[in-house]
């Protein structure tokens, strides 16, 4: 062994002429100078208390700042207004500058968002009979250009509804009345029955186990009351699904129905809405359908009788037995038939109205006469419908039609669909005004039962009338208007030479032009495609996707609190997960 002699003269606390002698030393544990050692031993950083003190403040730092940034977001989110909304003004081009400005304003709205989670008391449903999608977008070009916006397209929450019915991809109103009004698919053609009860079968559709309730029922049955508006009959399709249970459509009085359903039982719509408990109850009813409440209606000019539908040819007077049963009951009602007696209604001083102001549909709004003697609005009636039931402090549900859009697309004449459509947006900016004060307690819907097959072509100007001329096609060199459809009954409309007709020729913004369409049949029919839902108030927000169209009947009794809703568990539930 090696003896290693080391001077420590120049170390700390060492005393001069100090030798120290380290004997009998393994080489391996010589003891040197770190300052001399060429290769000294290396030190792990990541493992000295410096290093991990420092590692522990910064983690404890990043996540008192994640924290703090967290409950500023979250303190800012629930404070902020449509005005604190900060945003970069970056100049730009005009033609720029007014798509950005156009983005902050709706952002602001859309910022400015509540979700209203109160029971409802009162439910008004809006349904544009055949207002498909091309339709809303068409008649707001019509009125209000393309920047423009209908009444109901303003209301904060919406979504769109499968309208197939439970056999057909395309339905008919019955239909899909019966799934806005009682959330079950049913057959085409039929109303009130469920999908055992197939067209025309009358024995099944007796069975009162397959009868559909509807909200119009479980709404009566909670002490509310209760109402309807059309522009058609008041036996029609889509009303008719409110309280009848019919195994097909036409039976709206007897002269429709076979000797056979009429022996094995079966009620026709009319009678259903007179004499039945549903019917009997309903506080207001107004629309057209005088010839199928009373035989030997007279036809005149300024009131025609509709010859495509029923005539009641048995001698019945359904609007005086509907007196009759009111007189009885000691209840306080009234009969109107024309502009001047609604108008001169009180709503106040009834709890039951029958308005009938047509033998058949009610004219076309452009069409009406509107003096005293005439026919009412959608608007008129919907506002003194309103009058009627909300004088009661019990709560509401109030269905209101705008029929004549879907009729006037039947018969090919868009401009009339369109204009109607811009008839149900008056009724329902009027119905909003109405209920200024209860907004917060009413569910306002607008929606539509089906579609139609109208179209919106071409490369039209923006700004361009919306029933004028298109382009002109790159085949025929014939020119083709902006709104066609798919089908009609005077379709393709060729000329002498084989050829369409130049619609050029024709003058196209006429309320009686016929656009033209693909194919000829019978009448234009009816579009598959979804169609739009738009709602405000309480518990509007339960619209927000893509729906079946049945849903909209679990949504009301749900608001309601009627129905399978009312006073049951699952209600109770859903209360406590969504507190009003």
């Amino acid at each position: 062994m090696t003896a290693v002699t080391m001077d420590v003269t120049k170390l700390p606390n060492s005393h001069d002429g100090i030798e120290v002698q380290m004997d009998s030393l393994d080489s391996s544990h010589a003891f040197t100078n770190s300052l001399e050692d060429p290769n000294p031993p290396k030190t792990n950083v990541f493992k000295s208390k410096i290093f991990i003190v420092a590692v522990t403040f910064s983690s404890v730092l990043f996540t008192i700042m994640c924290i703090g940034f967290l409950v500023h977001y979250e303190m800012t989110s629930d404070v902020i207004t449509d005005e604190d909304i900060p945003f970069w003004n970056v100049k730009l081009p005009p033609e720029q500058q007014v798509w950005y400005e156009k983005g902050i304003e709706e952002l602001k709205i859309a910022m400015s968002r509540e979700i209203n989670r109160r029971r409802a008391k009162n439910v008004i449903l809006f349904v544009g009979d055949g207002m498909g999608p091309n339709t809303v977008t068409a008649t707001r070009i019509y009125g209000f250009k393309e920047e423009g916006l209908l009444s109901w397209e303003r209301f904060p929450h919406m979504g769109l509804l499968k309208t197939y019915c439970a056999d057909k991809q395309v339905p008919d109103s019955f239909s899909t009345a019966t799934a806005l009004f009682g959330g079950v698919k049913v057959n085409y053609e039929t109303g009130g029955v469920d999908a055992s009860v197939t067209l025309n079968n009358c024995s099944t559709s007796l069975d009162p186990a397959h009868h559909v309730q509807t909200i119009l029922k479980w709404a009566q049955v909670d002490g509310m009351n209760t109402g309807f508006v059309t522009t058609t009959r008041v036996t029609h399709a889509t009303p008719a699904a409110l309280y009848a249970h019919t195994p097909d459509r036409r039976w709206e009085c007897e002269a429709k129905m076979s000797a056979q359903a009429q022996q094995e039982g079966c009620k026709d719509i009319a009678k259903q809405l007179v004499e039945d408990e549903t019917g009997r109850k309903i506080n207001v009813i107004m629309g057209g359908g005088r010839q199928m409440l009373v035989s030997g209606v007279e036809d005149t000019q300024a009131d025609p009788i509709d010859t495509w539908a029923c005539i009641s040819e048995d001698g019945r007077n359904l609007i005086n037995d509907w007196k009759t049963y009111k007189q009885q009951a000691g209840q306080r009602h009234a009969v109107v038939q024309n502009n001047g007696e609604l108008n001169a209604l009180d709503g106040d001083s009834v709890d039951y109205v029958l308005g009938v102001f047509a033998n058949g549909h009610l004219k076309y709004d452009h069409e009406r006469d509107r003096s005293d003697a005439g026919m009412p609005s959608l608007r008129n009636m919907t506002v003194k419908a309103l009058e009627v039931l909300k004088s009661k402090d019990k709560g509401f549900l109030l269905v209101v039609e705008g029929g004549m859009i879907d009729q006037a697309h039947h018969r090919g004449t868009a401009r009339r669909a369109l204009n109607e459509a811009l008839a149900l947006n008056e009724a329902v900016e009027a119905a909003v005004q109405e209920m200024s004060d209860q907004l917060d307690e009413t569910l306002i819907i607008v929606t539509a039962d089906h579609s139609h097959s109208l179209t919106i072509n071409g490369h039209a100007e923006r700004g361009a009338d919306i029933l004028g001329v298109a382009s002109t096609s790159k085949t025929e060199g014939t020119p083709y208007t902006t709104l066609t459809y798919g089908t009609s009954y005077k379709g393709f409309q060729p000329d002498a030479n084989g050829k369409r007709v130049d619609p050029t020729t024709q003058d196209t913004t006429a309320w009686e032009y016929t656009q033209q369409a693909a194919i000829n049949t019978d009448e234009n029919l009816h579009g598959g495609s979804d169609v739009t839902i738009h709602a405000k108030g309480a518990m509007a927000y339960l619209f927000h996707g893509v729906h079946e169209q049945s849903y909209v009947a679990h949504v009301i009794s749900y608001a309601l609190r009627i129905g399978r809703f009312r006073d049951s568990t699952i209600t109770e539930s859903l209360a406590d997960l969504m507190p009003l």
